[in-house]
């Protein structure tokens, strides 16, 4: 039962999505103190129960245990009469309500937003599709074909190699953050009205809309972007170098840092040089640049030369993978990783929510649920709503 010191706990979220978006954005929901109600395939479950491997200790998909902390979950067979029954009397006491079927899907059931608002006119009511509910309704919302068909996969990669995906299903990620910001949105707008609203966000436009500067260079510049590898488009040096060991990271963004760099690559001069003089100028002439660079870092290993770097203001690192990642913020102190019960008396071991709160910090305090029976849906017990 969410304790009452949490942002969202008098909340009820009725979650009806699968795989990534919608239950990424309910998980915040969540954390923040909601209760989370989620509506499940009868034998099956959420699709991402299995996806796997990996498997965590207990054998569960790593992939569904990512998004689902913090949730209660039902089985319910929304094709029969007594599954939709049941999750239109759970809705109409929901607050929130959270699906990502393709458009149409939901009013077919008569669970859509007109038809659940009718009869409950506070209900905030979250659809995620993949590219919105008129010209692209029929196309299936997966995460690697609007990287594809949104531009990112033509300005990821190496310039002569491929396209490229990103390292995660990035594209679900920001369109579960863009629901979450669209819901409490809704509802501060509930609390001034009186009246909930259709809240509607799809892949594509997420996408679209995080391109930001690649996207104005498009729209406000009339240029296409283009696969640089490593390198940005408009600052230089900001890519990654040889030394003499391994690469390294730099992300030089201004003039300053860029006279602090060369400073402790023991060649001030680099730096008052007419083509390094400011950043459009290295921009320009970033091949010249980048062989300057690499002439200088080849002499020592990378870590040498991040610790000199990061004492003189410049940003450097190298490339960690996961592990070292995480080893990082614990070093920094950030406690990247919550541990959360399972009714087994066992722990499953995840990623802490970003966010911090002075008052009403994130909870932790159940793990993602295993697969459940079939049952009639009940909302767990919570603080008064009144």
């Amino acid at each position: 039962m969410p304790s009452d010191d949490t942002a969202l706990g008098s909340l009820r979220v009725l979650d009806f999505s699968r795989v990534l978006a919608g239950p990424f954005a309910t998980m915040m929901l969540a954390d923040l103190g909601a209760t989370v109600l989620k509506v499940e395939r009868p034998g099956a479950g959420d699709d991402t129960r299995s996806w796997g491997p990996p498997y965590d200790p207990a054998g569960e998909a790593t992939y569904f245990q990512s998004v689902n902390r913090n949730k209660t979950s039902v089985a319910l067979d929304l094709g029969t009469a007594d599954g939709v029954a049941a999750a239109r009397a759970a809705a109409l006491e929901a607050d929130v309500v959270v699906e990502n079927f393709r458009p149409g899907v939901m009013d077919r059931l008569g669970l859509g937003a007109a038809q659940l608002r009718a009869a409950n006119p506070r209900l905030v009511y979250c659809s995620i599709t993949g590219f919105g509910s008129r010209g692209g309704a029929a196309l299936p919302g997966y995460d690697l074909l609007v990287q594809a068909v949104g531009g990112l996969m033509s300005i990821t990669g190496d310039p002569d190699g491929e396209p490229q995906k990103a390292g995660v299903a990035l594209i679900d990620v920001l369109s579960g953050l863009f629901a979450t910001v669209g819901i409490l949105a809704a509802l501060r707008h509930r609390e001034q009205s009186g009246s909930g609203q259709v809240v509607e966000v799809d892949l594509l436009s997420s996408l679209l809309a995080a391109l930001v500067n690649q996207g104005s260079a498009f729209t406000a510049g009339g240029v296409v972007p283009s696969r640089l590898g490593n390198k940005h488009p408009s600052i230089a040096p900001y890519e990654l170098l040889p030394c003499a060991d391994r690469d390294l990271v730099l992300a030089v963004g201004n003039d300053r840092q860029f006279a602090a760099l060369c400073e402790v690559l023991g060649d001030a001069s680099l730096a008052s040089r007419e083509e390094f003089a400011t950043n459009p100028e290295r921009v320009r002439n970033r091949d010249l640049l980048r062989a300057a660079l690499e002439k200088h870092l080849a002499q020592r290993p990378a870590a040498d030369w991040v610790a000199d770097l990061t004492v003189a203001g410049v940003p450097a690192g190298v490339v960690n993978d996961i592990a070292g990642a995480f080893e990082l913020a614990a070093q920094l102190g950030l406690s990247p990783v919550v541990d959360l019960p399972r009714p087994d008396g066992s722990t499953v071991r995840l990623t802490r929510n970003p966010i911090g709160l002075s008052a009403t910090p994130p909870r932790y305090e159940t793990a993602p649920p295993p697969l459940p029976g079939r049952a009639a849906p009940q909302w767990p017990g919570r603080p008064d709503r009144s």
